[in-house]
């Protein structure tokens, strides 16, 4: 086991303000919270980009906007608009929805067309691109399948889910993201993650960047562990091993 500092642990995380339900005050709350912890990125619906760049601006935390979320289908001409218009109010990183859809149809041409174009979309502006695969509804087959378009058409990262499907990230599926896509395309673990252990299974496995809404809970029993020594990241076995992950 390697030793862990918190503040490691906090530059893996894009910490989300994503529910439907969320106002204004959740996007601020979210904006003083990553300041306050020194996280990656904050993660924001589209229309929330412009807010959290000017409340951010200056800092070292980024702000990452989902596309096309949650399901992905939108047009991909929808898709490029959305992102280039988050952007221009000043996101870093975009976590685009693939069409999943149309990979349980193995469509795999469309699929490759889709991504192709929003990567050359990103590139333009010096943006990070992450691929949401949805893993819920995939089987390996599929992604294995979405990993390797991902990683022929050069995404930053493959990530396993919206968090918004019925389940989130596996143990199983971060191994076989990060074998097929390492080391040129990063993994991103986001969906359920709510946890100290989860989230230290989730980086134990492979994973750069964690997604969460629980930054805060997560973070203060880093905090504890690291105050008594305990801090640490597992081998790959022992979390595929774990109960962890969902």
């Amino acid at each position: 086991m390697r030793k862990f500092t918190t503040a490691e642990l906090a530059r893996t995380i894009d910490h989300s303000v994503l529910r439907p339900d969320s106002t204004t005050y959740d996007v601020r709350a979210g904006c003083a919270l990553a300041l306050e912890a020194s996280v990656a990125t904050l993660c924001v619906r589209s229309s929330d980009v412009t807010l959290a760049a000017t409340l951010l601006k200056g800092s070292e935390v980024n702000v990452a906007s989902v596309i096309g979320f949650p399901h992905g289908t939108a047009s991909i001409a929808s898709k490029e608009a959305e992102i280039r218009r988050a952007i221009l109010d000043g996101a870093k990183e975009v976590d685009v929805v693939m069409n999943y859809s149309r990979l349980l149809s193995e469509d795999l041409d469309y699929l490759s067309t889709e991504i192709r174009a929003l990567v050359a979309r990103t590139r333009n502006y010096g943006v990070l691109i992450k691929v949401i695969f949805e893993n819920h509804y995939l089987d390996t087959a599929a992604k294995r399948a979405a990993c390797r378009i991902c990683v022929t058409e050069q995404v930053d990262f493959v990530k396993t889910s919206s968090g918004f499907a019925p389940s989130g990230a596996k143990a199983e599926d971060l191994h076989l993201m990060h074998s097929l896509c390492a080391p040129h395309v990063r993994v991103k673990a986001s969906g359920g993650i709510r946890t100290l252990d989860a989230a230290l299974a989730a980086l134990s496995l492979g994973a750069s960047r964690i997604g969460t809404s629980s930054t805060r809970e997560i973070l203060a029993e880093a905090a504890d562990r690291e105050a008594k020594g305990t801090l640490a990241l597992l081998t790959p076995e022992e979390a595929l091993a774990g109960n962890f992950l969902a």
